[in-house]
C-alpha cells in the first residue's frame, strides 16, 4: 500500500512515510486446562487460581477418588470425550501417580499436554501467558523453569539475606 492510498486495514499501522502490514501470529491454542489430583487438591488449586486470575471457563478440575468406587479411567475418558477436538493441558499432582498414569494414554493426542507436579506458581505464569502465544509447548517449560525458582525454603533465604546485610 502506498502512502497516497487513503484506506488502511486493521492490520497495518505507520506514518504517512512508512506503512507496515502486520498479521498477529499471536492466538490462544489450548482450549482448556484441566487439573487433576487425588482428592480435592485439584479443586482447591483451581478456586485460588481463578481469584487471582480471573474467572474462566478455560480451566476445569478433576478431584479423583473423593467419592466410594470412584472409576479412575472412566471419569477420565469421560472428561477427554468432552474435549475430543479442543486441545488440553492436563496438569496432574503427582509424576507417576494414578492419575497421571492413567492420562498417560492420551500423550500420542494431538493438541495433548501432560504436566505433573501441580503448583499455583506455574499455573499463573501458565495461564497469563498462554492467552499471548502460539508456541504452548515453550511456554509450558519456561512456566516449569520458572515455577521451580518459587519454591523456596523461607528460613535458609532469609538467614542468608540476613548475614548479607551484616557485612
Amino acid at each position: 500500500m502506498n502512502f497516497n492510498e487513503s484506506k488502511r486495514s486493521d492490520t497495518e499501522v505507520g506514518t504517512p512515510f512508512a506503512f507496515i502490514n502486520y498479521e498477529s501470529e499471536v492466538k490462544t491454542l489450548v482450549s482448556k486446562i484441566i487439573l487433576a489430583s487425588h482428592g480435592s487438591f485439584a479443586s482447591g488449586i483451581e478456586s485460588s487460581l481463578k481469584l487471582i486470575c480471573g474467572n474462566t471457563a478455560a480451566i476445569e478440575s478433576l478431584d479423583c477418588y473423593t467419592v466410594e468406587n470412584f472409576d479412575l479411567t472412566q471419569s477420565i475418558d469421560d472428561l477427554m470425550e468432552r474435549h475430543v477436538n479442543q486441545e488440553i493441558i492436563v496438569v496432574t499432582d503427582i509424576f507417576g501417580g494414578s492419575v497421571n498414569n492413567e492420562f498417560i494414554r492420551y500423550i500420542s493426542r494431538p493438541g495433548f499436554y501432560l504436566v505433573a507436579g501441580l503448583n499455583l506458581p506455574f499455573l499463573i505464569e501458565l495461564v497469563t501467558k498462554m492467552e499471548t502465544t502460539n508456541n504452548i509447548e515453550r511456554v509450558i517449560q519456561e512456566s516449569l523453569d520458572n515455577s521451580k525458582a518459587a519454591l523456596q525454603f523461607c528460613n535458609k533465604v532469609i538467614h542468608q539475606v540476613v548475614e548479607e546485610e551484616e557485612f
